[in-house]
Parts: structure tokens; C-alpha cells; sequence
């Protein structure tokens, strides 16, 4: 396996189909004015302010920010979004079709995907949301572990991560989820193959693969969003695990979960929680050896919830959790929770560069990639596809809005040589953005 592999260096593999290459794949033929005419003019805001601005946020806040943008501008600007703010019901919301905003977000396009996707379809009568196939995966991995450890036990649990995802045994998707429980409790090897991606470890717990997905809000497509290109970057797995796995049956696996019911990210936090409920239902519909209990808790969006949620379900005995879903709680939960009590941690969405960056003794993992990646794709997009020669960054005030924003506005003039007019943070819950956007619509 590639140890020494990191995402700096799956980066610099990706050759001319990927992050280099994105013009080709993306892109509609050259530069525009953002019109779709390709006349090069680069006059998107037509008031002199930057041709792309970088919106980082969450729905909640984000109706508000939209509706004070349309009201307070021409509306002309191209805008481009992290998946923070992809969510169908926001043109509704803010009274806007939406059509000059383009996203990026974490995709679903590992092997299993269409496995997955039948079953939420089947299981609940409508298309998955974003990070709902992270979420299964998140907690089918935490489930495998548990069960190829034999215990509840957050530091056993830690220690076959890597070996029930990572390549080396039987490969199992969501498809057949059942016999590959069946087989960690045995001792078998197992490489679970996921929806999201092939779900292999790096040696910082981080997906060593992984897709973005390009979209635009189309009231017209299933699901109120239309993806038009999906870019795909493939690393090499790495980092420690446990020799062998021990297994056992005729026992109770408990993985609790902790994601977002209500607060900014409660509209994408209910999909996820009904993504991560279905490998749960899987093993104890199927009346195996081995069952699975498990307890939701809501983090509110919010820092003292995710703290106090993570507590319960570490008092209720549960070693290993999904979640959380929002960088701004997973930190704090990670290192207050997590790593001080030797619990893991698997955040399906939590994608900022500080939990790459933690020294957590291998108890954090996430199957959503690093805003490394996005921060680039995002660049990329807004220069190649949207055309844009000056851009602004407006973030949420938290450390993935900021570091999200960095990580743009350095890839946007270093490898595009754009120019960054603003960088201009709000705050969650205020009730006018109108000065905040006056700012980031500005030129220098």
C-alpha cells in the first residue's frame, strides 16, 4: 500500500482529465461574459465589481444572503457555490430561478452507486440527496469495523477501519452489505466498495478517492438539480490498521449517529439520517447473528448541541458515530469527544482542511474529501467554465467558509491567473446581508 501518499500528492498525479484538464471537461469552449456567448468580455457584474463571486454558506442563511443580493444588485454576477448550498428548495426560498449560480459538491460515483441509489429510492420514494451516499457509507463502515473487532470498543474499532475499506480482502458493496457483515464477524477480510467512492482510507483518514459533481438549480430536473459534469480524482490508500480482525457473532454492534435534524443544515441533515438508517435496517431485517443498535442525536447546526449530542451517545455506550455533518461541529466534537474519550469518528460531510490536520490518533476518518480538492475545482470552474478573469469571495464566519475561501482564492490566481478583488466574511442569522454583499460586489 502507498503509505506516504497524501492529498498533495494525489493532486499532482492527476494528469490532463484532471484538476489541469478541467477546461476540456467543464468547459463550453473558452471564456465568456457569463451569457453563454463566449465573446470574452468578462463584464459579468456590469458595474466594474468581479466577474465571479464565491458564495460559502449554508440554505438556512443562505435565503436571506440571495434574496438582499437579487434585491440589492442586477442579479448579473456569475456566482459559484460549495455544497453547502445545494439545496433544490433555495430558489423557491429566495423567490429566484437561480440560473447565473453553478455548484460543486462531493459526488456520488463509486461502484455501488446505483446499488445505493435504488435502495434509498425504494426504501423512501425519492432520488438521494447530497452526501446521503457518504452517510451510508460512513456508517456501513462503522458497522464493519465493529463488527470484524467483535467489540464495543472505540480503539479495536479504530483498528480495523482501514482493513474492512481499504484493498486486501472480498469486496462488498451496499448491494450484498448483509454477507459482508456476515464475513467481518467471521474474520474474513472484507474491502467494502462504496456509493460514494470506493471508500479507501488514506493515512490521514481521509477518502483517497474521490468525485465532484458540477450543478446547476434546474426546477425542470429530478430533484430540482442538474448535474452537468462530474470530475474524478483517484489516490492511493494508506496509513496504520490491526494485523488481523478477531470477528465474532451472536452480539449487539452500536454505531450512534449525529447529524443535523434542524438548524442550517437540517434540510440536508434529514436525507442523510435516512441514508445512514439503511445499512442499519439492512442487518437487523435479515436476522443474522449479529444485530445493530442505534440512537440519532440532532447537532442543531450548532457547536453546543454537536458537543452535547456526541456526550449522550458516548454515555449511552455508543464507541464508534457518524457525524458530525458541519466542519464548524466536527471540530470541536473531535477534539473534545472523540479523540480525549478513544471514540471514532466518521463525518460524512465535514470537509475542512483542519481535520486533515488534526493529531487524533487515528480515531477521526470522514468519507467526504477535503476542501483541498473543492477549493480547486472551484477555481477551476469559475475560471474556465464561467470565464471569470477578477472574482469575490463571500464566506460564512467559520473555519470552512474561511479556509474554503483561501483555498479559492489562492488556486484562482495562482493557477489561473485571476485576480481576487474581495474576501468579505457574514455571520449566520443576521438579518440583513445587504452591506456584506455591497462589499463582495465591489471593485478594489
Amino acid at each position: 500500500m502507498g503509505y506516504d501518499i497524501d492529498r498533495r500528492d494525489v493532486l499532482k498525479g492527476l494528469g490532463a482529465t484532471g484538476i489541469a484538464g478541467l477546461a476540456g471537461c467543464i468547459g463550453g469552449g473558452g471564456a465568456g461574459n457569463g451569457n453563454g456567448n463566449g465573446d470574452g468580455n468578462g463584464d459579468k457584474g456590469g458595474s466594474g465589481g468581479p466577474d465571479v463571486i464565491n458564495v460559502i454558506g449554508y440554505p438556512q442563511t443562505g435565503t436571506q444572503l440571495f434574496r438582499d443580493y437579487y434585491g440589492s444588485t442586477d442579479g448579473n454576477h456569475e456566482i459559484i457555490v460549495p455544497d453547502g448550498l445545494r439545496d433544490a428548495n433555495l430558489p423557491k426560498d429566495v423567490g429566484n430561478d437561480m440560473k447565473n449560480v453553478t455548484g460543486t459538491a462531493p459526488a456520488a460515483s463509486g461502484p455501488n452507486q446505483e446499488a445505493f441509489t435504488q435502495m434509498f429510492k425504494d426504501e423512501y420514494g425519492e432520488e438521494p440527496g447530497v452526501f446521503t451516499s457518504h452517510t451510508y457509507d460512513a456508517v456501513a463502515i462503522l458497522i464493519l469495523a465493529n463488527a470484524a473487532a467483535g467489540a464495543n470498543d472505540g480503539t479495536k474499532i479504530r483498528d480495523q477501519m482501514r482493513r474492512v475499506a481499504n484493498p486486501g480482502g472480498q469486496k462488498y458493496g451496499p448491494e450484498n452489505f448483509v454477507e459482508a457483515v456476515k464475513a467481518a464477524a467471521r474474520g474474513e477480510d472484507v474491502n467494502y466498495q462504496g456509493a460514494s467512492s470506493v471508500v479507501d482510507f488514506d493515512k490521514k483518514g481521509d477518502p483517497a478517492s474521490a468525485a465532484y459533481d458540477v450543478w446547476k438549480f434546474d426546477k425542470s430536473a429530478d430533484g430540482g438539480i442538474k448535474t452537468v459534469d462530474t470530475i474524478n480524482f483517484e489516490g492511493s490508500s494508506g496509513g496504520s490498521m490491526a494485523d488481523s480482525s478477531p470477528g465474532g457473532t451472536g452480539r449487539t454492534i452500536k454505531v450512534g449517529i449525529l447529524l443535523p435534524q434542524t438548524g442550517d443544515l437540517g434540510s440536508t441533515g434529514s436525507a442523510m439520517i435516512q441514508a445512514g438508517k439503511l445499512p442499519i435496517k439492512q442487518v437487523n431485517d435479515a436476522g443474522i447473528n449479529v444485530t445493530v443498535d442505534s440512537q440519532v442525536e440532532d447537532t442543531q447546526t450548532a457547536k453546543q448541541a454537536s458537543l452535547s449530542g456526541a456526550n449522550a451517545l458516548v454515555n449511552a455506550g455508543y464507541p464508534a458515530i457518524c457525524g458530525p455533518a458541519s466542519s464548524g461541529n466536527n471540530l470541536p466534537v473531535s477534539k473534545q469527544v472523540y479523540m480525549k474519550q478513544g471514540i471514532v469518528g466518521c463525518s460524512p460531510s465535514s470537509t475542512a482542511l483542519t481535520v486533515t490536520q488534526l493529531q487524533d490518533d487515528d480515531y477521526v476518518f470522514r468519507t467526504a474529501p477535503s476542501d483541498l480538492l473543492q477549493g480547486k475545482v472551484m477555481a477551476q470552474v469559475a475560471a474556465k467554465r464561467l470565464g471569470g478573469k477578477t472574482a469575490s469571495t463571500l464566506y460564512v464566519n467559520n473555519s470552512y467558509g474561511q479556509q474554503l475561501s483561501d483555498k479559492f482564492a489562492s488556486a484562482f490566481t495562482d493557477s489561473h491567473g485571476g485576480e481576487v478583488l474581495q474576501t468579505v466574511s457574514f455571520n449566520k442569522g443576521e438579518s440583513s446581508y445587504t452591506s456584506v454583499i455591497g462589499k463582495a460586489t465591489s471593485s478594489k
